[in-house]
């Protein structure tokens, strides 16, 4: 999906609606290399990152971090030698929303 990556994220509470099953299939295909899983019955974006080492790995890591921050929109993240984990979902939701897709593609603009 072009674009998805400048996109900019929308504040979410709990009355906030997730997407439709349509939308998911279209937003997914502008990140492809991410799976969807239902983990503790919510789905979530996730996609894990190689490195050569800890070092780029934890850098990586923390440039996520900073996307993160600057839209207010946090994922899960799992750091080991030569790899990072990343999971995106919408907490307040308890599932997938337009933000996760975005940050999904913010997060693999970082990796490139």
């Amino acid at each position: 999906m072009s674009g998805l990556a400048e996109q900019h994220c929308e504040a979410c509470n709990a009355g906030t609606s997730g997407i439709t099953d349509g939308e998911k299939r279209r937003l997914h295909k502008g990140v492809q290399d991410w799976d969807i899983l239902t983990i503790d019955s919510e789905e979530q974006l996730r996609r894990v990152f190689k490195f050569k080492n800890f070092a780029q790995a934890l850098g990586f890591t923390n440039r996520v971090g900073e996307l993160a921050e600057a839209e207010n929109h946090h994922p899960a993240i799992f750091l080991e030698y030569g790899k990072v984990t990343v999971s995106w979902w919408t907490h307040a939701i308890g599932g997938l929303h337009q933000n996760d897709f975005i940050m999904a593609a913010r997060t693999d603009s970082a990796y490139h």
